[in-house]
């Protein structure tokens, strides 16, 4: 009997199944990402005149909701400039070493893109805004009165960075991206048709007529949902042996809790809290959240934005108030005082 160790044999994986869809569904060129013309078209501008100064880019810092294509821009800034990008975020910088390690690190021309950039620290903030202003890094060594203050040159970077609560970066740190401070919007319904129709070719899926339109109609102007609804209404037409069409879109995102307006479980139960405990409002955000029993971010960054976007609540100085849109669709009948407003 051999005593010869044997290494079971590997399975053969298809080369064209990747479990990594997100990366592969992510526009590589500029051509692939529609939408934001106006952000591309700034771009396109500030990326020539720095090419041709022979110069990185000034630093860039986009602001806007999840989902909506922040870092894909990063990826092909990086790609337009033909150099490394290297990619953090604000809550894994924890101490100013692990700043300086990444800084340090950098080759000449290199894009650092820091996400979530709302969440660095002060102490880290103020460490960055020389290496964003004048190439340097000042380090602080020993403590007390025998502590002093060392110097680094940096290699010549770009620093582009996103974040979603772009009220919650202090103005000295806003006021350095000198190359500009861009909002991304959201996406029109035919946007969003035309990344479905890219995506789907991808996925190598056939998209019956009609079935994007059902999708688009749901994904909350956001393409990162557009592609989650048509993944998943995907999957349901593959088991249950069917056409990739509207009926197929329809039911399989109603399996997820998704109505014909793209408002989710959690987005009906805030309207329907706010109609049924607060007589349709106002309410404070910390009571809603109370009632909700959920956390105040939730509702302010998930609920809120697609639900102001559809005009089914307001916002006032006493807090959040259904509109009477809301209440038709809820099938809910409004109080007298709205229901002139439907008229």
């Amino acid at each position: 009997m051999s005593s010869k160790n044997t290494k079971p044999k590997k399975e053969k994986v298809d080369e064209e199944i990747t479990p990594y869809l997100d990366q592969e569904l992510r526009p590589s060129t500029w051509h692939d990402y529609i939408g934001q013309k106006a952000i591309k078209n700034n771009l396109n501008i500030l990326l020539k005149a720095a090419s041709g100064r022979g110069t990185p880019p000034e630093h860039v810092l986009f602001y806007g909701p999840p989902g909506l294509g922040k870092t894909t821009l990063a990826h092909l800034v990086a790609r337009e400039t033909g150099k490394n990008l290297k990619i953090t975020s604000g809550p894994a910088i924890e101490r100013v070493g692990d700043l300086a390690s990444i800084l340090t690190n950098l080759a000449s021309g290199d894009i650092l893109f820091i996400d979530e950039i709302h969440r660095l620290n002060k102490t880290i903030e103020e460490v960055l805004y020389p290496a964003m202003e004048s190439g340097v890094l000042d380090i602080i060594i020993g403590k007390g009165p025998s502590a002093r203050t060392i110097q680094l040159e940096l290699p010549p970077f770009t620093l582009l960075a996103a974040t979603t609560r772009v009220a919650m970066i202090s103005s000295p740190l806003r006021s350095r991206f000198s190359g500009g401070v861009f909002r991304l919007e959201f996406y029109s319904e035919d946007e969003i048709e035309e990344i479905l129709r890219r995506s789907a070719k991808i996925l190598k899926v056939n998209l019956e007529a009609g079935a994007e339109k059902e999708i688009a109609k749901r994904s909350r102007f956001t393409p990162r949902t557009a592609n989650y609804f048509l993944k998943r209404a995907r999957d349901f037409a593959q088991v249950e042996n069917r056409a990739l069409d509207r009926k197929a879109v329809t039911e399989a995102l109603k399996l997820l809790g998704v109505d014909e307006k793209g408002l989710t479980p959690s987005d009906r139960k805030l309207l329907e809290v706010i109609a049924d405990k607060f007589n349709g409002g106002p309410v404070g955000l910390g009571t809603l959240a109370a009632a909700l029993s959920e956390e105040e971010a939730t509702i302010e960054e998930f609920n809120e934005p697609y639900l102001l976007q559809l005009g089914l609540i307001e916002r006032t100085t006493r807090g959040r108030a259904l509109t009477p849109h809301a209440y038709t669709h809820l099938g809910k009948t409004p109080p007298k005082n709205m229901q002139k407003k439907l008229l």
